[in-house]
């Protein structure tokens, strides 16, 4: 005989839905699932709750479990899908919900979903690029400030007690490692200068969200960096070709998909010449040369193969492929990164390894020609 599957009591099922609501994280992947999959079932001729109510069963995110069922209670009340997902901006972005609006008004939901999960797979396959070139460089910055804590707190301790007890005359190097290590040697400076360090990190961050002239300027930098200047260039670039041309396959006006293109941009300054772009094509002005007057920011390839689309009525090809383009350009550029990075690292660590060793090893030679 099969056991009785044992009923859930009223608080573990609190707690579940505490853990549902607030533990869970609703993956890229995990939304990618969801629009794909219910694209596929739409194209096969089930209706949109049929649909939904199969994606509640199928879906193992218990988050986003919860939220397609609160959808398709919704849906089959009336409400239509792009209505229902503005409830939940964190989880279905703007972009995605008036591309979704846009395809029930042409009575093309399902092409605006392919795009939808086309631009969100390229999204993601970008942005694992960039974590990817990150990892080594990560690692490599934390195991030399480990090995530099353990150095600072156990070893350099034990070597200045014995420099004290000879009395030797020390040099500058020394003097000041033997100072860091009294500093960090004492818990409360280093409670000090982690708090220190936290509030210019919230104190910056909260300057770049409450101070637009201040996050203008630091965007204006990040945009001059060497190496990393030209990689946000290509990402927003990548970005702003793939957005416009997805939302235009959805049928949405021009006008309103580039100011929605430039709230999905992650630099300011882009984001500024397209909201303005946006009254100047009110007036009748091409999208092409309002753009060539930026030439910092959209390079004369970008200008003239809009102008080429804007003239044939393929804009929204022509972006696919410099979304293409740019997309490969970032995976390259990242590549070399972590090319260039690994000898910066290894002569930086050299050179740091080479300060200790001398700061250490000079008073000791010393101390031996006293003997």
């Amino acid at each position: 005989m099969s056991k009785k599957k044992r009923e859930l009591s009223e608080f573990e099922k609190k707690l579940n839905e505490f853990v549902a609501d607030h533990l869970t994280r609703i993956k890229i992947m995990d939304k990618i699932f969801f629009l794909d999959h219910l694209r596929t079932m739409l194209h096969a001729g089930l209706s949109l709750v049929e649909g939904l109510n199969v994606l509640s069963k199928e879906t193992e995110n218990q988050k986003l479990k919860k939220v397609i069922l609160e959808i398709t209670s919704q849906v089959e009340k009336g409400k239509q899908l792009s209505e229902v997902l503005e409830n939940y901006p964190k989880i279905f972005p703007s972009t995605y919900v008036r591309m979704i609006a846009s395809g029930e008004m042409a009575g093309k939901l399902e092409e605006s979903l392919e795009q939808i999960v086309t631009q969100m797979k390229k999204g993601y396959a970008l942005t694992s690029s960039i974590k990817g070139a990150m990892i080594y460089p990560a690692v490599i910055v934390f195991a030399i400030t480990a090995v530099a804590i353990i150095m600072v707190t156990t070893v350099l301790p034990k070597l200045t007690s014995m420099f004290d007890e000879f009395e030797a005359d020390l040099p500058l190097a020394t003097k000041v490692l033997i100072a860091i290590t009294d500093f960090m040697s004492k818990p409360l400076n280093l409670v000090l200068l982690f708090g220190a360090i936290v509030g210019l990190i919230a104190l910056f961050i909260f300057s770049l969200k409450k101070f637009p002239g201040f996050k203008d300027k630091i965007h204006s930098l990040n945009l001059k960096l060497p190496i990393f200047g030209q990689v946000i260039k290509q990402i927003n670039l990548a970005r702003f070709s793939l957005t416009l041309s997805s939302l235009l396959k959805s049928t949405l006006p021009i006008v309103e998909a580039i100011d929605i293109t430039g709230d999905t941009c992650s630099n300011v300054k882009y984001q500024n010449v397209l909201h303005r772009a946006t009254e100047k094509v009110k007036t009748g002005v091409p999208l092409s040369e309002i753009l060539m007057e930026e030439e910092k920011l959209f390079p004369p390839m970008v200008t003239e193969m809009i102008m080429v689309g804007e003239k044939t009525g393929e804009i929204d090809r022509l972006l696919d492929e410099l979304s293409d383009f740019y997309s490969e350009e970032v995976d390259k550029t990242m590549k070399n990164f972590s090319t260039i990075i690994e000898p910066v690292i290894i002569i930086l660590l050299g050179l740091a390894v080479a300060g200790i060793a001398v700061a250490v090893v000079m008073p000791m030679f010393s101390l031996m020609q006293n003997f």
